[in-house]
């Protein structure tokens, strides 16, 4: 009887260590299944627990307590994923909701640090404001941090510095330094850095064009002009820039997409797309 106990606590040992492995995976689905199935030992093993810690050694408590955290942990972590993919839902409800009544559709962005500025690359170029070849990122960067460059003071309030108001112990007003100002201007020219509000309302005086910014939040679009302007009826105005603004939607933080004016040879080429695996 004591070898068929000990064998068939050999078994859930091993089978907990599968399980505690498995909660590490990157397969949002195996997370889930292997939680499920821990929880539901844990619930089996609570019932007579109270009977069998007197007679479990040191090794084996602690073995207990180690599992028990581990659980904890993995319900914390479960339900942060679960509320995660919930305000991504929401967010993405919300977002399609303002293209389907502007008639816009989702284009695609590279994730990858440039995503604002190939977004507005890419309607730049719909817009036929610049030509197909200088519509790339680089050229976008460019722009962005050099008008910013040449009208510090439109922007040196915007951008605080390190030491300053935001940085710790900090007592001065904190404006960024000349050259901590001139450090900026060139990371975002020439680094993967990520852009945001100053770099759009740069390039919406660069290119004297509205830029319109769709999000899950509110107010659903934010304005962006060169006038500084922001009167509602300028949302569906036709020479204006759309991108979209997501937070959770990807999973990597702050992130923009192109929103390109819906026509049956982009619904066409979008539905293919959503449809077909990826090669």
């Amino acid at each position: 009887m004591a070898q068929a106990e000990s064998s068939a606590t050999d078994d859930d040992n091993e089978l907990m260590d599968d399980l505690l492995a498995q909660l590490d995976s990157r397969d949002e689905t195996v997370q889930q299944e292997s939680a499920n199935v821990i929880n539901e030992m844990q619930i089996n093993q609570t019932a007579d627990a109270s009977e069998t810690a007197s007679k479990q050694d040191p090794k084996s408590r602690f073995r207990a307590r180690q599992v028990s955290t581990r659980i904890r942990l993995s319900a914390s972590r479960t339900h942060f994923h679960a509320r995660l993919r919930k305000e991504a839902e929401e967010e993405e409800r919300n977002i399609n909701r303002v293209c389907d009544e502007l008639n816009l559709l989702l284009h695609e962005i590279n994730p990858d640090g440039h995503c604002l500025f190939s977004a507005v690359a890419d309607q730049l170029q719909v817009l036929s404001i610049i030509p197909a070849p200088e519509a790339t990122y680089a050229n976008i960067r460019v722009a962005a941090a050099t008008y910013i460059y040449t009208h510090p003071d439109d922007f040196l309030p915007f951008l605080p510095s390190a030491g300053g108001e935001d940085g710790t112990g900090a007592l001065d007003a904190g404006l960024m330094t000349p050259e901590e100002f001139e450090l900026y201007c060139a990371s975002m020219r020439n680094t993967a850095v990520w852009g945001g509000e100053p770099e759009i309302l740069a390039l919406s005086r660069a290119f004297n064009v509205p830029i319109h910014v769709i999000q899950g939040g509110q107010p659903p679009v934010v304005v962006h002009n060169p006038t500084g302007s922001s009167t509602d009826d300028q949302i569906t105005d036709k020479r204006v820039v759309r991108i979209s603004y997501h937070r959770r939607m990807y999973g990597l933080g702050e992130h923009y997409n192109s929103l390109r004016p819906k026509t049956t040879r982009a619904q066409i080429s979008h539905a293919l797309h959503s449809v077909l695996p990826a090669s």
